[in-house]
């Protein structure tokens, strides 16, 4: 124990001293010190679960991030015992503790520091609140860098910074604003090469430090609860971002609709209002997919209902946009107005299902309806209630729901005071430990009504508060942002932070919702927005009644606006494709740079360029009327998509940033998959998949997922995996492709165009058959042929 000054008050820290006992149950092992007992579960050879007794007792061992399809697969482990140290060891790290402190070493099997305790474990009671404050300290490596931690406002890399995790309404929050809306406590450390992540799996007020107290030292703590974590061993940051969705549970498939184009805005009012911006989408040749309906839709801001006035026949109104490829994402909220005659109210108070504060009195505050009351989503009663109330919502046409304001969010006093009580599953807490999961329960509750209610089709849900685990069923937004040339940058690094802990489905309000942009800035938020998962346009009310729409900012930007709209639908196979990468097997959509080539020091600290994908780089532009900018590409060779020139990687470019365009770079080897132009998903049947083909020297693999693009028969075989193989060389161009799967596409061509070719081609030889290349099969350097889908290889030479 130790004597340290908190706040002017003495408080005692508690550290484990020597080990007293041990033992070995499966793959759990536990070590016995006076006051604090550590259980070590080794899950898989690379990730290990760290958990602290601090005085004695372990708490319930129950988790709203971890999946319940989690499954332990150690290949090999076990324990050595030393005179220093005990040694668990597995076929991919070692773990030393020590027999005196509990502090931990990991290495690989090099023995190479991967991890290291400072302090490691320790505690001290929380005289104020009750329970405990748990602590982690640990040494930094040399060089070493921090990423992850969800949508923090800031660089990537974390060094030098605290963070803090309690779910709070930021509306028009800045660069570095914390905490912000969602609770994330997942972390990478980057060090000599070598990838692990933390994931401190911990509902309450967490914190983070990566050396901002002191420069060689990370830490992280909670006020409350326990000290619980898995650590992760990669050495790649992309395979320990694939074992965190393992963890935390991967994505399910879309409807392919949702990865189209949104466009929203608080609010749109009346039904007219919405099929007048319906019909200029269409007049103008615009591709959108989803159309919002904000607070207003609802009669006094009351949850499941529809506004007499403004839209008296819901499902007529929703059918005829539904028509013309529409679909009708609608906004609910946590609040349930305090109103005697309203149904809803009447079965939350008759039930018991609200909130209660700490004296049994229900929980009450002021959001949009005015007075309300607040389901208590920790308790699966409530959460079952609720998915049901969906029914009616799906009756009238609507595909998707928006959750906002459930961090929660409350008028005046800024969210629930800490003495709300919460059923938890069970266990009766306070707010303190349930805040972190009320919007993250919220979420799940809706996403499982809509699901049930809309079977066969896939629901979309979107959430602005959520914690570790939310992509098993929600999309998310980076919140209530600004029309401003640093929310377009923070918009970029929240995406790619998002994507990266796990949430890949994410986006931002394009052009800012706080505020209005300019012709300039809504276009280049549009042409990033075009490479996130989410592409949603969302904008509030304002004194000019300005509406946020593509052509809004005139005719020049119109045709870029939709330039990139249109593209972002032509891209739709290999966006999809890329979903289910992140679905099957958790690789995150976004890849930051030093995910892409960790080995190169110089990715380390870039923000502005991303993959997006296997074969895609982007850099958007981040700053009015820049001209030119300088853009790092990774090692390897890249094509500049606009013109195909040629670049090779592990260097600093300088590239032009007319209006028209941005900085969006293709790998070479790769296979772009592309459809031909469409409105919406679903308005019509293609006769050909088009291939964009990139030449490479090195072989490379590119594949293509593809099904129905809605309902379930993807579960039972009913999809297609195609894959390409480019193995070139100076002199010809090869092709493989091999198909496997049980969906009938609707195409029986592909349109195939090959890019970069350093010959000049004579002929192709398809399937062993030679034919000779026509005049009109090249241009601009671009071999471009139609063949049948069944073909296989593909010869240029």
């Amino acid at each position: 124990m130790q004597i340290t000054t908190s706040s002017g008050k003495y408080s005692v820290k508690h550290y484990p001293d020597v080990i007293k006992s041990w033992k070995k149950e499966g793959n759990y092992f536990y070590f016995y010190t006076t006051e604090t007992i550590l259980e070590v579960r080794v899950v898989s050879d690379k990730i290990i679960r760290f958990r602290y007794a601090a005085d004695g007792k372990f708490q319930r061992d129950f988790s709203y991030g971890v999946t319940e399809k989690l499954e332990e697969s150690p290949v090999d482990f076990g324990i050595r015992e030393w005179e220093e140290t005990f040694e668990i060891y597995t076929s991919a790290v070692r773990i030393f503790i020590a027999r005196d402190n509990l502090r931990k070493t990991i290495t690989d099997l090099e023995g190479r520091i991967i991890n290291q305790d400072e302090m490691g474990f320790h505690w001290q009671y929380y005289l104020s609140k009750g329970g405990k404050i748990i602590y982690n300290t640990k040494l930094i490596q040399e060089g070493e860098c921090f990423y992850g931690l969800g949508d923090k406002p800031t660089e990537l890399n974390l060094r030098g910074k605290r963070v803090e995790n309690y779910g709070t309404d930021a509306y028009g929050y800045l660069k570095d604003t914390d905490p912000l809306y969602r609770n994330i406590p997942f972390y990478y450390g980057l060090h000599h090469g070598i990838g692990y992540g933390i994931f401190f799996d911990n509902t309450f007020r967490t914190l983070f430090d990566f050396g901002k107290e002191r420069e060689d030292v990370c830490s992280f703590w909670a006020r409350g609860g326990e000290m619980n974590y898995y650590f992760i061993y990669g050495p790649e940051l992309m395979q320990v971002a694939e074992a965190y969705t393992r963890i935390t549970g991967s994505a399910e498939l879309p409807p392919l609709w949702a990865l189209g184009y949104h466009q929203c805005r608080w609010s749109y009012y009346p039904d007219t209002k919405v099929q007048e911006i319906a019909a200029q989408f269409r007049k103008r040749q615009i591709p959108c997919d989803a159309l919002y309906l904000d607070i207003d839709y609802m009669e006094g801001f009351r949850c499941f209902t529809w506004s007499k006035e403004g839209f008296p026949e819901p499902e007529k109104f929703i059918k005829g946009l539904a028509d013309d490829g529409y679909k009708m994402v609608v906004i609910i909220d946590p609040g349930i107005k305090s109103d005697p005659d309203y149904e809803i109210y009447q079965e939350l108070i008759k039930n018991d299902f609200a909130c209660k504060r700490a004296d049994g009195a229900p929980m009450e505050g002021d959001v949009w309806p005015g007075k309300c009351v607040f389901p208590d989503f920790t308790d699966p009663k409530v959460r079952d209630w609720w998915a049901g109330l969906f029914r009616g919502l799906t009756e009238a046409g609507v595909r998707g729901v928006w959750n906002d304001m459930n961090e929660p969010a409350v008028f005046e006093i800024g969210s629930f005071p800490e003495d709300v009580r919460h059923d938890y599953d069970g266990e009766d807490v306070s707010h303190r430990k349930a805040h972190n999961v009320y919007g993250h329960l919220m979420s799940k509750a809706t996403a499982a009504g809509l699901k049930k209610h809309l079977m066969p089709r896939r629901p979309f849900v979107i959430t602005r508060s959520a914690y570790s685990g939310a992509q098993r069923w929600s999309s998310v937004w980076t919140g209530d942002n600004c029309s401003t040339w640093e929310h377009l940058w923070l918009a970029s690094v929240q995406c790619q932070r998002l994507s990266v802990s796990g949430i890949s489905f994410a986006g931002s309000d394009i052009g800012g919702f706080i505020g209005e942009p300019d012709g300039e800035l809504y276009t280049r938020w549009i042409q990033l927005g075009a490479f996130h998962p989410l592409m949603r346009t969302h904008s509030a009310s304002n004194e000019t009644n300005f509406d946020q729409d593509p052509w809004s900012f005139g005719e020049e930007y119109e045709a870029i606006v939709k330039k990139f709209i249109q593209l972002r639908y032509s891209l739709l196979p290999y966006l999809y494709t890329t979903f289910w990468q992140y679905a099957a097997y958790g690789t995150p959509m976004l890849r930051p740079l030093a995910f892409v080539s960790q080995k190169d020091p110089n990715t380390h600290d870039r923000n502005h360029e991303f993959m997006m994908g296997d074969s895609l780089l982007i850099s958007h532009v981040h700053e009015a009327g820049l001209k030119q900018k300088e853009v790092y590409l990774p090692e390897g060779n890249w094509y500049y998509y606009f013109n195909d020139k040629h670049f090779e990687g592990k260097q600093l470019i300088t590239i032009d940033t007319p209006l028209e365009e941005m900085p969006l770079f293709v790998k070479a080897g790769a296979v772009v998959t592309h459809y031909p132009p469409m409105q919406y998903v679903g308005e019509k049947e293609f006769e050909e998949m088009i291939l964009h083909v990139y030449f490479g020297e090195e072989v490379t693999h590119s594949i293509l997922y593809e099904d129905a693009g809605d309902h379930y028969g993807y579960k039972n075989g009913q999809y297609n995996l195609v894959r390409f193989k480019q193995g070139s060389d100076k002199k010809q161009f090869r092709l493989k492709k091999k198909f496997v799967g049980r969906y009938n596409a609707s195409y029986r061509n592909h349109h195939v165009f090959v890019h970069g070719l350093p010959f000049t081609p004579k002929e192709y030889v398809l399937d062993g058959v030679s034919h000779a290349l026509k005049a009109t099969d090249v241009k601009n350097g671009v071999v471009e042929l139609v063949l049948e889908r069944k073909f296989e290889e593909l010869v240029i030479r």
